[in-house]
């Protein structure tokens, strides 16, 4: 997913979504405000079908 789409789910929930913030702070924020676990490339595999999920699995 691209930054500028990511900034625009941010600002959706409430995130900062400031130029200087990474994809993945603003990732796990967005997590957070979800009421999910901020995981984003954080684990080696990965049970759930998120949004996030093509992205989280294909930086390795």
């Amino acid at each position: 997913m691209k930054l500028q789409e990511i900034r625009q789910i941010a600002m959706t929930w409430g995130v900062d979504a400031g130029v200087r913030r990474t994809k993945q702070d603003m990732i796990h924020d967005i997590q957070i405000s979800e009421g999910y676990e901020p995981c984003f490339r954080t684990k080696d595999t990965c049970e759930n079908e998120c949004l996030w999920k093509k992205d989280c699995t294909n930086h390795r």
